[in-house]
């Protein structure tokens, strides 16, 4: 929120999995707030990543928050899965969730945080009548499917809008935004009304990770 650093969550998958213990330290010595875990089934994203038994092997080896961003068809299957492997909140995608107010209680039910994922193309307005019911919207900024994308300029101003959205109907939600994330344009997301950015490339594939972190945080 505004007058505090921006929370930082390092996606896993731009991490190096034959070294994934290493990775998890990293960013924790780094100053992470969240890792970020980017689950896809090559259906609703065509990209097929992994399942409930890395964020149980994750669990194992961070005191971090576990973020699990479902891209995925039907979630509602999985989601207890996840949980139970020990993310401590879940965020589905609302193009993918029929029954979207189900979905979030449900989640909120088996003890997580709840989110919503919207598209670059999805407008915010979508989220009006479940707003009052998250704990998070995480905003894409690429297309979903694969890291090293180029930020969507567009994206900036539905984050103001969304910021105003919140102010209104729900002041203690976080809005998180993922995709394309760099040191440079940080600062502008953050002052758009971003709380947490989900940083792949730009943390993981940094020469100085932690300097990277401090940056994205605004600390320097």
């Amino acid at each position: 929120m505004p007058g505090k650093p921006t929370l930082i969550a390092p996606s896993i998958l731009s991490a190096d999995f034959a070294d994934l213990k290493s990775a998890l330290n990293l960013a924790e010595t780094a100053g992470a707030d969240w890792i970020h875990c980017d689950v896809m089934d090559g259906a609703f994203v065509p990209n097929i990543t992994f399942g409930p038994f890395i964020v149980q092997a994750i669990a194992r080896c961070t005191n971090l928050v576990i973020d699990t961003h479902l891209m995925i068809r039907d979630p509602d299957r999985y989601i207890e899965d996840f949980v139970k492997a020990g993310s401590h909140q879940v965020t589905v995608h609302q193009e993918a969730c029929p029954h979207l107010h189900r979905t979030i209680q449900f989640i909120k039910g088996l003890g997580a945080k709840a989110g919503v994922s919207i598209n670059p193309a999805t407008p915010v307005s979508v989220l009006e009548s479940i707003l009052p019911d998250l704990d998070l919207v995480l905003l894409m900024s690429v297309n979903p499917g694969f890291g090293g994308q180029k930020f969507i300029p567009s994206s900036i101003g539905k984050i103001a809008k969304l910021d105003r959205m919140r102010r209104e109907m729900n002041p203690g939600m976080l809005i998180a935004v993922d995709g394309g994330v760099t040191e440079e344009n940080a600062a502008g997301l953050a002052a758009a009304g971003a709380d947490s950015l989900v940083a792949g490339t730009a943390f993981f594939k940094a020469s100085d990770p932690a300097a990277a972190a401090r940056k994205i945080k605004g600390l320097e």
